[in-house]
């Protein structure tokens, strides 16, 4: 029987790894870059793509387009990084009604729904985040289908479900908390063997828990339980706190990153910086944006009056750590695409770190090139450079001048591939009107 054509080509791509398909090149052209390192943006530039990653960059007329490469003409646009969130639960619940309508879901629901939202989430420009804490493992699933191309969604860090103690945030109402070192290190264990980069640890309560949020709820043995096992294994602990006290007994016991922060005061943040920890402000989740959000999934008033009592004194914790010039990573606890004050919640988490003392270009750091620093991922995002990968977006003006320009995003591009243009009126960019 003759073989047809296509057939005997799989079979030598197969056998003769020299004729494998040579990866596809792409050339934006026409754009300003943005210089996330202080310095003046690159004007009328081009930046190739090779497969998933930049291979050029520089003046349209320096940079030679690679015969046969797919142009991409973005004229007058303004090309950075795509945000990466450093806080972002794809599955999130909170008391209400949101809540009560995800009480009876399946596992596979579950999956479903966090894959819509990590679709939404990058076709709002946020094309990397870190998963502080998910149910039933399913993040894990999630991840690797992205990862197949399988289905859109942002590159994830995950973690698996918090570490809290019995009675802990995030461990009410079934009191089935991991108590005592022991228990700890087991779940540790179990969340790295099922890959994950983070070990999230509950060392205080939070606005969605009951009880004083400034108690201290885990022992300092049982965070250095988790922070030996993670360690070992080149995986990083982040903390949930409203604590001064819990955090910085988790300094003591080499916790990574802290997220919230709601009552943390200068010292600790002294502290956390001479140790060069992270802190992850979730800004959005306290400030009067966050309003539009809770009478939206239906919180209780409950939920209502504990947001309301800590909104200023976390405005004044991010301030104090901004002052004291603690590394900071942008986070917003919120669906990334999330509508907040006229935004989406990546853009105004950014927005609110300026309007707390922080230079536009500082703000944009937090979600670029701080980002990929704290995730150890530098060599491979956080810039538009040769050799990092192409997740990119496009605005309209300069952000480095205003922040409040990232609210023109209309193209977005991860991995070499354009997820969303707003120009020709694509699929993505109609879906993501929805």
């Amino acid at each position: 029987m003759q073989k047809r054509p296509g057939a005997l080509c799989a079979l030598l791509v197969l056998l003769l790894p020299g004729l494998a398909p040579a990866a596809t090149v792409r050339a934006i052209t026409g754009v300003n870059v943005v210089d996330l390192d202080g310095g003046p943006p690159l004007r009328d530039a081009v930046v190739v793509v090779t497969g998933d990653r930049i291979t050029a960059v520089g003046p349209q007329s320096e940079v030679a387009i690679p015969v046969g490469a797919e142009t991409l003409p973005l004229p007058g646009k303004w090309i950075m990084p795509g945000l990466m969130n450093m806080h972002v639960h794809f599955g999130l619940v909170l008391p209400g009604k949101m809540q009560e309508d995800a009480a009876n879901e399946t596992d596979g629901g579950l999956a479903l729904r966090m894959l819509a939202n990590a679709r939404r989430s990058l076709l709002a420009g946020t094309t990397t985040v870190r998963t502080p804490g998910e149910d039933k493992d399913a993040v894990f699933a999630l991840k690797a289908s992205i990862d197949r191309g399988e289905h859109l969604g942002p590159r994830i860090w995950p973690a698996g479900q918090a570490i809290a103690p019995t009675g802990g945030h995030s461990s009410e109402p079934l009191l089935n908390g991991f108590d005592g070192p022991d228990a700890v290190r087991k779940e540790a264990r179990r969340q790295i063997l099922l890959g994950a980069k983070w070990l999230k640890i509950m060392i205080s309560r939070g606005i969605a828990s009951t009880g004083e949020m400034r108690a201290a709820d885990m022992t300092v043995d049982e965070m250095r339980a988790a922070t030996d096992v993670a360690h070992r294994q080149g995986v990083k602990v982040s903390a949930h706190t409203a604590s001064p006290q819990a955090t910085l007994e988790a300094l003591e016991a080499g916790v990574d990153s802290f997220e919230h922060g709601y009552f943390l005061t200068e010292d600790v943040f002294r502290r956390m910086k001479a140790q060069d920890a992270w802190y992850v402000p979730t800004i959005v989740v306290s400030q009067a944006g966050a309003m539009e959000f809770f009478r939206k999934i239906g919180s209780p008033p409950s939920y209502l009056e504990r947001v309301q009592q800590v909104g200023s004194s976390h405005w004044a914790a991010l301030q104090a750590a901004i002052r004291v010039g603690v590394n900071i990573a942008m986070g917003s606890d919120q669906f990334p695409y999330e509508p907040n004050e006229g935004t989406v919640a990546s853009v105004r988490e950014i927005e609110l770190y300026r309007e707390a003392g922080m230079t536009n270009l500082q703000a944009l750091r937090t979600a670029t090139v701080d980002a990929a620093r704290m995730l150890g991922a530098e060599q491979d995002l956080g810039r538009v450079a040769p050799g990092l990968y192409a997740d990119l977006i496009a605005l309209d003006d300069d952000p480095t001048q205003d922040v409040r320009r990232l609210r023109t995003i209309s193209w977005v591009m991860k991995g070499g591939d354009v997820v969303r243009n707003d120009a020709d009126g694509s699929d993505v960019a109609r879906t993501l009107q929805r």
